[in-house]
This record gives C-alpha cells, structure tokens and sequence, in this order.
C-alpha cells in the first residue's frame, strides 16, 4: 500500500499498472497536475501475511487539488500471485 502512494505522488504509471490485479486494471492513470499528495495514514489491515491469500488495508490519503485539502478514506483489497501483492479493488469509506 505504501509503495503504490509514493508512486502516485511520484506520478509512477508503469508501477502502479504493474501492481494492480489485471482483472479490475485499467488501460492507463491520468495524472490530475493540480492535484498535490500530502499524507498517507494506514488505519487498520486485514491478513496479508506471509501465510495469506488476500488482505485488506483501509488507509486515509490527504491531498490538496486547487488549493483546497482533502481526504480519500478507502478499503483497499490485496490478492497475491507469484509476483507479489496486487492491488484488486477498493471502497471508499465516508468520514
């Protein structure tokens, strides 16, 4: 979870492709310029240890677009394959 928020504040397309399940994977990211990262808080996880399948982060990621702050508050779903953690899907939690 960590690696995939630097690489969206780093604006790291090919990472953040390789690492997100090819079943929900879209063909490409747009990257919002005005949009600035400005935290990430990991609140509470779910499995995802080295005996486990699937896991759960829900985290809260702080940005601020245009000047203004805001909050995205998630659940994100992990599945492993052979080649690491992929991110699958995730639900946005309201605060």
């Amino acid at each position: 979870m960590r690696s995939r928020y630097v690489a969206y504040v780093l604006g790291l397309e090919s990472y953040l492709l390789k690492t997100w399940h090819t079943s929900y994977r879209p063909k490409s990211i747009q990257f919002d310029p005005q949009q600035k990262w400005l935290g990430l808080k990991i609140k509470a996880t779910t499995a995802g240890q080295a005996a486990d399948d699937t896991g759960e982060v829900e985290f809260i990621a702080r940005y601020k677009h245009s000047g203004k702050a805001y909050r995205l508050h998630e659940k994100s779903q992990f599945v492993r394959q052979s080649d690491g953690w992929l991110y699958s899907t995730g639900e946005i939690l309201a605060d």
